[in-house]
């Protein structure tokens, strides 16, 4: 009997594959799930339709990647954080510190997206790579600068 898978089934196939299965395997198990339907005209008519919208959902989410990228790419990213006497950051800057900024922004990036290999406890300015969707990479430029800086310039 030919189903439709409507999910991943394991050790059968992926969702809308088209799967010749036993007859009792089907009825027993797979339909009852709801995690095939039986392959009719009107069924296979339905899965090229559903075919169809998933592949221009996955278009616009590659044009929104590639824009996202090519907007990110190059950025500059200032970071204003507390140092003590001896120059040493109060705090560190991690992916979630990146991701908020980013955010705040209008950039929406989450930091499971941000690779940093440890988090960064100094000033200055780093390169940070960010992995998109669709195999897409940015790199933004991060500057770490100290608080109140031009109060310290001022005193001097």
């Amino acid at each position: 009997m030919k189903v439709i898978l409507l999910q991943d089934v394991e050790g059968l196939g992926k969702k809308y594959e088209v799967k010749e299965v036993k007859a009792g395997h089907a009825r027993n198990f797979l339909l009852p799930q709801n995690l095939a339907k039986a392959a009719t005209r009107q069924a296979l008519k339905w899965l090229a339709e559903q075919k169809e919208v998933i592949e221009k959902q996955a278009e616009e989410d590659l044009k929104k990647a590639q824009e996202l990228a090519s907007q990110l790419d190059g950025l500059e990213l200032n970071i204003v954080v507390k140092v003590g006497d001896e120059g040493q950051l109060f705090e560190s800057i991690n992916s979630q510190k990146i991701a908020e900024k980013l955010k705040e922004a209008g950039f929406d990036v989450k930091k499971t997206q941000i690779k940093l290999e440890e988090p960064i406890k100094e000033l200055g300015e780093f390169p940070v790579s960010i992995s998109l969707n669709h195999n897409l990479e940015a790199e933004i430029k991060l500057i770490v600068t100290e608080e109140n800086s031009e109060k310290k310039i001022e005193e001097e």
